[in-house]
């Protein structure tokens, strides 16, 4: 009897049980309606708190999705904070993503899966530092995420990205081999011809 219930009481994560997750962990169906006053990612099937974002990190994120939207080409979309579904255990929610629209319902996905994202963009604040520095990058590099980019606040407070490209015999992430640190412009043909002026991401 007891063990009934607390199978059923596990079917879906809640405000109440959300810190108590199955041995196996939560997967992404159990967590889709949990509802938290605060930020929060699925994680190996943990439901983690995500560190507050500052306006600094709002805008680049927002000014990055604009400008990366006017480069697009077919068949790419680009979207900001939409999850990205790795596994059933871990659906990160990256700052933006660009991936391959095509076979994707826009009005019944709840989730881009990882295999259609080509690029993975994080914008670090003082509380993911570690998330985008090593841990996500390893992470879409595992999946086969293709691109992936860490924006950093340089010390002038102006962005800088770094710009990093799978490689194929190793799956990891390995630096862009001619410009591996964005500063003041990004410009890059991968995943497609993007050219970005920095200072505009912070209203310069």
């Amino acid at each position: 009897m007891g063990a009934v219930m607390i199978a059923e009481r596990l079917e879906k994560a809640t405000p109440e049980n959300w810190m108590f997750p199955p041995a196996e962990g939560w997967t992404v169906d159990q967590v889709e309606d949990l509802e938290l006053p605060f930020d929060w990612e699925l994680v190996d099937g943990v439901v983690v708190v995500r560190g507050r974002t500052v306006l600094w990190h709002n805008h680049v994120r927002s000014r990055i999705e604009r400008r990366l939207a006017e480069c697009l080409q077919e068949p790419y979309d680009v979207v900001a904070e939409q999850c990205v579904l790795i596994d059933k255990y871990n659906p990160p929610v990256p700052d933006v993503v660009v991936y391959d629209k095509r076979g994707i319902d826009l009005f019944e996905a709840k989730y881009i899966p990882v295999e259609k994202a080509v690029l993975v963009v994080e914008v670090v604040s003082p509380g993911s530092r570690q998330d985008d520095r090593v841990r996500k990058p390893a992470m879409y590099a595992a999946a086969g995420v293709k691109n992936y980019w860490r924006v950093e606040r340089g010390e002038d407070g102006l962005p800088e990205v770094h710009e990093f490209w799978l490689h194929s015999e190793t799956g990891q992430y390995i630096s862009a081999f001619d410009r591996p640190v964005h500063t003041r412009k990004l410009e890059t043909d991968r995943p497609f011809s993007v050219v970005i002026d920095l200072a505009s991401l912070v209203g310069f």
